[in-house]
């Protein structure tokens, strides 16, 4: 398993070894003020918009070794292959390494696409990691934290669109016998951190009805969460993290934080079940003599993959395996945020047994490169239509 946190030196490292391989297939590579990695490979019209095609750098905790890597690298292999062709395009396309997805440092994904989309605000500036160090230092290189919030880097009216290639973090494409399939849409997804407070005791010497624990406060909210999600398929709802201060073994915790992660297809279900759950929380709170608070973290709505793109990404993959299935992500991804600039497509690439964030993740050599030749086709075909 690897772990690649954003701002780290294992990404200074990640982000120096592509600059390289980008340089190597001809593109002209450029890095922005929140760490996003750009290679742009000229078309024969200067002033035309440009295709955008890319992933993220960053990795969740001892993770694999093909999220977001994977959509990072091949569409770099895909312009030196049309270059090795000869093949001259009529629009730019830029390749792009986004500098966080994931949400691991920082508590809150997005921030690389955020910010290339010009979508940070001063208060994601003010999240901070585990080390109390805030996201605003890190990216002014000072304690003092002066950042000026990037602007968008492209306009709408600069972009055709963007694909992202992604491992399908599922099943069902290795279920169908299939090395790639199209997304059709991207879940809507809500992040918090919550908060439980209580007194902090002896762990001998408290009676069990005198006691204000916010740790069993916490267990019940998690094994609450859980329920509400069996009962309301699809929706998915995870606490990946919690933390007990004092955090020693012989004190009753005196307050306990965790993570929430909400996810559902539809907007309207994933805020009936975040509302659900809130009041769930105030009310193990209320009954147990705590205090409770929630802050939302990320917010970001369903998203639809653009009709256009995705039925020319669709004729790739036929040309490539003879069919073609459309797939809803579950998983969030950038194109959440790329959504905001310019209309998106997505595929998808058969993953082992559907592991992901996990080291097991695994994608064949002969899926990669299926998927490398949906992307060669998929470029030509924007350009035959242009």
């Amino acid at each position: 398993g690897l772990t690649r946190e954003v701002y780290s030196a294992d990404y200074d490292r990640a982000v120096d070894y592509v600059s390289q391989l980008m340089r190597d297939a001809g593109l002209e590579v450029r890095l922005d003020a929140a760490g996003n990695l750009f290679g742009a490979w000229t078309g024969s019209e200067p002033d035309a918009p440009r295709v955008l095609s890319g992933s993220h750098f960053d990795t969740t905790l001892n993770a694999g070794r093909f999220d977001g890597a994977l959509g990072v690298l091949l569409p770099i292999a895909a312009v030196e292959v049309l270059r090795g062709r000869g093949v001259k395009l009529p629009f730019a396309v830029e390749v792009v390494g986004f500098s966080e997805e994931e949400g691991v440092r920082f508590s809150s994904a997005y921030i690389g696409s955020r910010g290339f989309a010009g979508r940070l605000r001063r208060a994601d500036l003010r999240l901070r990691d585990a080390g109390g160090v805030s996201l605003g230092q890190v990216l002014s290189g000072s304690r003092r934290g002066r950042f000026p919030l990037p602007r968008p880097a492209h306009s709408p009216s600069e972009l055709i669109g963007y694909l992202e290639v992604h491992i399908e973090q599922g099943p069902v494409l290795e279920s169908k016998g299939l090395g790639a399939g199209v997304v059709s849409s991207i879940a809507g997804q809500t992040r918090a951190t919550i908060t439980f407070a209580g007194r902090a005791g002896h762990a001998g010497t408290t009676p069990m009805p005198l006691r204000a624990d916010a740790l069993a406060g916490a267990a019940e909210f998690i094994v609450a969460a859980e329920r509400l999600a069996r009962s309301r398929p699809p929706l998915v709802a995870t606490v990946g993290r919690v933390s007990a201060h004092p955090g020693a073994s012989n004190v009753i915790a005196g307050a306990a934080e965790l993570s929430l992660d909400v996810r559902h297809p539809g907007d309207s279900g994933r805020r009936a079940a975040l509302r659900a759950l809130l009041g769930t929380g105030r009310a193990i709170a209320a009954r147990r003599g705590l205090s409770f608070s929630a802050k939302v973290t990320q917010d970001n709505g369903a998203v639809a993959c653009s009709g256009e793109l995705t039925s020319i990404l669709a004729g790739s993959v036929r040309k490539r395996q003879g069919r073609s299935v459309a797939l809803a992500s579950g998983a969030g991804h950038d194109a959440v945020v790329l959504s905001r600039l310019a209309p998106v497509a997505m595929l998808f690439v058969r993953c082992r047994e559907g592991r992901s964030h996990h080291p097991d993740e695994f994608v064949s050599r002969r899926d990669i490169a299926g998927a490398l030749g949906i992307v060669v086709d998929f470029l030509g075909r924007m350009a035959s239509r242009r």
